[in-house]
């Protein structure tokens, strides 16, 4: 938590071009792109099939079993944004349902990542409005302790900072930070670009994975050898 609560409420976000095509590549390709940097863990996933979003982030940090900072957030949220949140320690209540979906919703914001638990998720579902969550938990939560919105928070080991992309899809969540926006695009880009050339390759049977990277010296390099299975059974007695 920072020295005092605050609501910061003049951030700055990614250029809206950019997020849009990040959101195009997903959660992998992007990750892969930035040198395998800023993957959320693995214990904040989709409950739903099928989203792929990416959007500026809206960051909360908030106590345990406290829902009062969303409340407070949603006033700060604008068209494309994603609200991101994190509490002081662990907590799976369901501290966001429907209702508040549907607040965000009509602000235009793409979804929500949150190490809490969320609950109403057949709703939310229904709605089309994405969350990727730690749990889904019908326990309700009180609005009664201050916390502080646009802040940098940590989420699964991920450090989001208000106006970071945050991407999100079956895969999973990864955050890109704002200044660095433009730079993950053209190196996404150009991984794409990569993997269709591999992907025809690999295809048509014309090569295998192994020369196309160039991997046969790297087994040979760690001792890796080729023997027939009679070479092998004889080894082996």
């Amino acid at each position: 938590m920072t020295a005092r609560p605050v609501i910061v409420t003049d951030i700055a976000r990614a250029d809206a071009a950019v997020v849009d095509a990040l959101a195009v590549h997903g959660v992998a390709t992007v990750h892969e792109a930035m040198g395998r940097t800023g993957l959320v863990g693995p214990g904040i996933r989709p409950i739903q099939d099928g989203a792929r979003i990416a959007g500026s982030a809206v960051t909360i940090l908030s106590w345990p079993g406290d829902n009062l900072m969303i409340h407070a957030a949603i006033e700060q949220c604008r068209e494309g944004d994603v609200l991101v949140i994190a509490t002081t320690s662990t907590s799976s209540d369901g501290a966001f349902g429907d209702l508040f979906a549907t607040a965000l919703k009509a602000r235009g914001v793409r979804g929500l990542v949150t190490t809490t638990g969320v609950r109403d998720v057949a709703d939310l579902r229904a709605m089309g409005f994405p969350v990727w969550s730690s749990a889904v938990h019908a326990q309700g939560t009180v609005k009664a302790t201050a916390g502080s919105v646009n802040v940098p928070i940590v989420v699964a080991g991920a450090t989001v900072r208000p106006g970071d992309v945050v991407i999100a899809d079956d895969d999973g969540v990864v955050v890109v930070p704002r200044f660095e926006a433009a730079d993950a695009l053209a190196a996404a880009d150009a991984r794409v670009e990569k993997e269709a050339a591999d992907r025809d390759a690999y295809g048509s049977g014309a090569q295998l994975s192994l020369d196309r990277k160039g991997l046969r010296q790297t087994l040979a390099d760690l001792g890796v050898t080729y023997v027939t299975q009679a070479e092998y059974d004889d080894g082996g007695r």
